[in-house]
């Protein structure tokens, strides 16, 4: 979830943005992070894993180009995003309505392009303003591209999972080659500022309180399943983790299982689950009730089939 104004936009609207504001060099063989998925998801506050979906509805639309290119501190090529023409017109048009609305700051409306600097991106604008369209002078929220801030709720499921690792990693009082390879692809795949690495490394140190591994790779399962599946980065992490910090197929499989079983829901799921959970307290789904969770389902994106398991589960609990 997203504080402030930029909770009330769309991914979709954030990414094109971000893009806009990021523009795929023409012509070069390096190419910034910002514009890989990494980067664009820490910019657009929301899990690597759900990037793929919003890129594959604007490359479907002729919004998106993609390529591959050299990004400084990759040991190779990475794929990276950039906007067509009429992407970019249809970038530039949701930048220039949202730049002329009104915001309030310090008791005062006024335009909201008034208040850019220089060549502030848009996003980073954005941040400073509220639900209210009050304009403050810090970020409500800070994507964890940034070195400092308070980051979005499923940045902050990120930031702790980092904080678990380091924390592990330094109970000897040393982070072996390993774990330093498992850190890295970690920050790489959530697209975290160094500094802001530093700082948890630091708190980690100091704290020593570190979770047993096996406790750390149940959140890191059970967050890679968040929306069902696990993606090819994340299998890439979880055999780094099974490798710097011991953990055999076995006890890998045995965690899965309870990952499976108790796994962490994306915000439509968990909103869905609940009124699953209020229509089902008499023991039966009226007609009623059925119409109004089929229009739930098709207002949050539910399929029918993970409807049909969330059902089952609460059934079975039941029983």
């Amino acid at each position: 979830m997203v504080d402030g104004y930029l909770g009330t936009m769309t991914t979709e609207e954030r990414m094109l943005l971000h893009l806009f504001d990021n523009p795929l060099p023409e012509g070069h063989w390096e190419a910034p992070i910002a514009i890989t998925q990494a980067g664009i998801s820490a910019s657009v506050h929301v899990q690597r894993k759900h990037v793929p979906r919003t890129l594959k509805r604007l490359e479907k639309r002729s919004d998106l180009i993609t390529g591959q290119r050299h990004v400084p501190g990759a040991k190779q090529r990475r794929r990276v995003y950039g906007l067509t023409a009429a992407g970019r017109a249809r970038a530039g048009d949701l930048r220039d309505r949202i730049l002329s609305e009104t915001v309030i700051k310090d008791g005062e409306n006024v335009v909201l392009s008034s208040l850019r600097k220089g060549g502030q991106m848009t996003l980073d604008l954005l941040s400073h303003i509220d639900e209210g369209m009050v304009f403050y002078d810090e970020p409500v929220i800070s994507p964890v591209s940034n070195p400092e801030g308070t980051a979005s709720l499923d940045a902050q499921a990120g930031e702790n999972l980092v904080r678990r690792i380091l924390a592990r990693a330094w109970e000897d009082g040393k982070i072996t080659k390993d774990e330093q390879q498992l850190i890295a692809e970690v920050v790489d795949f959530v697209g975290m500022h160094p500094d802001r690495v530093r700082r948890l490394s630091d708190e980690a140190r100091r704290a020593q309180n570190a979770p047993p591994p096996e406790e750390v790779y149940l959140d890191m399962l059970r967050q890679a399943l968040v929306d069902g599946e696990i993606i090819e980065d994340e299998v890439a992490l979880l055999k780094t983790m099974r490798e710097a910090f011991g953990i055999d197929l076995e006890t890998h499989e045995k965690l899965l299982l309870d990952a499976l079983e108790d796994p962490v829901l994306d915000d439509a799921t968990a909103t869905y689950r609940a009124t699953l959970v209020t229509a089902l307290e008499d023991g039966m789904i009226t007609s009623d009730e059925d119409a109004m969770l089929r229009t739930l389902r098709a207002n949050l994106g539910i399929t029918d089939s993970k409807h049909a398991t969330l059902l089952a589960e609460l059934l079975d609990r039941d029983d």
